[in-house]
């Protein structure tokens, strides 16, 4: 954790100093805001943190509740979602009070006598070492309450606006062209306190519709959900209880002659939430399945879970759902017919523009990462980092990515629909369950070529940070203090451009080039540090680093260059935690598979990789950032 460059800090280092917006933020919700978010879900709250870090930016989020959320439906954290908290700085105090997930459990009927369950099979739960990070069940609002806490300690000091829900907007067209314009007008009405049913207007420059399936900021910008209802439903409870099932501490896929269920126990020790089968839906049911009452669904899972009982104490949420996939063809307000005419104004997130069944554990967990990809380029086209066909990106990217976890979810609700006996293999359910763990982790994610993606053209030279996924962490020595650590841990979601330089090795009196490459970043007008506001850290836009191939013992700190050790802060202090050694138990180079030549690699703000470089391609590294960002030097902003 970087502090004490602005003078000794005694309290929590978390707190960082306010700055613009920040310093007197106003209780009450401005006219004016450049970014309006609306929803505290999760893809508003992460929008919102990321936002918080860009304290010259005008950011709110609304929410009709009034006050944060007690208790949430979503549970299930994937190992990708973890390490997304890593940089937001919470990742180990919420694993701390998280049930984690190691191995599933596999009840199927015993073939002796069918009507009673025994356990068929187990998986363990990360067995290919997808990821450093943990798979984990943990109340939703308690990941909102950390993503609270960010904000609140963020430069900008960021808090929810509870009690106020929207009810439409209107763009107008002719204003979008002014710096200072402010172009969406959004009606929202009061839903809570002494004015509560009033209306008010607020204007914004960009709005981010986080409001959930049923969205009013999607029907205003004329997107529909489409896609498929599907005949089943499902009875899903929150529950204490007292059990004999030998396994309700562990997740399990259970198939009885009566039904199905998916078992996930939750945190604390006492907790669980049964995913109940109730059987098909036929097409004249008009919906009575959902008066299916709680005492219905613990009967029959009671049935399902025979020859064990289940005495249920204690209820602390329970709903009745029917599976559906659907998505939205875009995700924000540009028509098709416009693409490419005019950048968007308005953007939708999260369960607003796609939705599933809960049983894959995907639903907060690709929210998240909608709102991590949008809020970044919103901070860089807002603070003159970036073109404005920078946000064109985010529909581009996300829509793709949703697709995929539908067309997943639809395979994996289907198996755990199926009858034992429909299964033509016996195994079926838990060879995929196994087979497809990378993508229900949240890491097959992959960006396709854009402005934002460079096309692999030298992807052999570090063939383990594939470009377009995201930066997968390996272990490295820091040089200046000799810790062992997670080089991907080290980034934290500021916003910033990573640029890793892996050196070359070479002979004794043969040039570096690594020095080279240095010297360019340091002082090329063509450089992307080029661009960074007079008046500001040298690594504030983009944050260099470089890893040798020598253990930290042989590098010598005094002979490293100086743009790996910038001067921060307004005493000029030289940050020496930029410049890293191999850890020989688990060499970095072999670990990611990078060329003893040494490579580039450079990662976007949300951690996925943008490009790979030889150290001499310093042309090629000038024009990938020239695609993306507003190439000046100007005060700061």
């Amino acid at each position: 954790m970087h502090f004490h460059h602005h003078g000794y800090v005694s309290g929590d280092p978390r707190v960082q100093p306010a700055a613009g917006v920040g310093i007197d933020r106003p209780e009450e919700l401005p006219d004016e805001v450049d970014v309006l978010i609306v929803g505290t879900g999760p893809a508003g709250m992460i929008t919102a943190a990321q936002l918080a870090q860009f304290p010259g930016i005008t950011t709110r989020i609304v929410e009709r509740r009034p006050g944060r959320l007690a208790i949430g439906q979503a549970d299930g954290i994937q190992a990708r979602s973890v390490e997304t908290f890593q940089a937001f700085g919470f990742a180990e105090r919420i694993t701390a009070e998280a049930y984690r997930i190691t191995e599933m459990a596999f009840w199927k009927p015993d073939h002796e006598d069918p009507s009673r369950i025994v356990r068929a099979a187990r998986a363990v739960d990360d067995e290919m070492g997808i990821s450093e990070f943990p798979h984990l069940i943990v109340n939703q609002a308690r990941v909102l309450d950390y993503f609270a806490e960010f904000m609140a300690n963020s430069p900008a000091r960021l808090r929810p606006d509870y009690g106020y829900e929207f009810q439409s907007l209107t763009v107008d067209d002719e204003t979008q062209g002014g710096d200072n314009a402010y172009p969406v007008r959004v009606t929202l009405v009061n839903t809570a306190g002494e004015n509560e049913g009033q209306e008010r207007t607020v204007r914004a420059k960009y709005v981010v519709g986080a409001d959930g399936a049923r969205s009013k900021v999607r029907q205003s910008i004329g997107c529909k959900l489409a896609g498929d209802q599907a005949n089943h439903a499902w009875g899903v409870m929150d529950v204490l209880a007292v059990t004999d099932f030998p396994d309700i501490r562990t997740k399990c896929a259970i198939q009885g002659e009566a039904g199905s269920i998916l078992l996930i126990p939750r945190e604390g020790g006492h907790l669980f939430r049964m995913y109940v089968d109730l059987g098909e839906v036929g097409a004249e049911d008009g919906r009575a399945v959902r008066n299916t009452t709680i005492e219905q669904i613990i009967a029959k899972a009671d049935e399902i879970l025979q020859p064990y009982t289940l005495d249920v104490r204690n209820i602390a949420w329970h709903s009745v759902y029917e599976v559906g996939h659907r998505l939205t063809d875009r995700f924000d307000d540009v028509l098709p017919e416009e693409a490419g005419t005019r950048t968007p104004r308005v953007f939708i997130a999260g369960d607003a523009c796609h939705t599933h069944s809960a049983k894959a554990g995907q639903g907060m967990n690709v929210s998240m990462q909608d709102g991590f990809n949008l809020g970044w380029k919103l901070g860089h086209v807002l603070e003159g980092r970036s073109p404005e066909s920078l946000l064109a990106t985010y529909s581009g990217e996300r829509q793709v990515i949703a697709k995929n976890l539908i067309d997943f979810d639809k395979e994996w609700s289907t198996l755990m629909a199926k009858k034992p006996e429909e299964f033509e293999d016996p195994s079926e359910l838990e060879d995929f369950y196994v087979r497809t763990a990378e993508f229900p982790a949240g890491f097959m994610t992959q960006y396709a070529p854009s402005m934002l993606v460079a096309e692999p053209t030298h992807q052999g030279l570090a063939t383990g940070f594939p470009i377009g996924k995201r930066f997968k962490s390996a272990p490295v020595v820091r040089v200046c203090d000799t810790n062992p650590l997670e080089l991907g841990h080290q980034a934290t979601a500021d916003g910033r451009w990573r640029i890793y330089v892996f050196a070359d090795a070479p002979e004794a009196g043969a040039p570096s080039r690594v020095a080279e490459l240095a010297e360019w970043l340091a002082a090329s007008p063509a450089s992307p540090l080029a661009a960074t506001p007079e008046g500001l850290d040298r690594d504030a836009w983009f944050d260099v680093k470089v890893i040798y191939q020598q253990g930290h013992t042989e590098i010598d700190i005094n002979s490293v260059p100086a743009v790996f050790k910038p001067e921060v802060g307004p005493f000029r202090l030289t940050y020496l935690e930029k410049v890293y050694g191999v850890d020989h138990k688990a060499d970095i180079f072999d670990v990611r598979g990078i060329d003893r030549g040494g490579a580039v690699v450079v990662v976007r703000p949300d951690q996925y990789v943008a490009d790979v470089l030889p150290l001499t391609a310093t042309d090629e590294l000038a024009a990938f950032f020239a695609g993306n960002q507003l190439a000046r030097r100007a005060e700061a902003v």
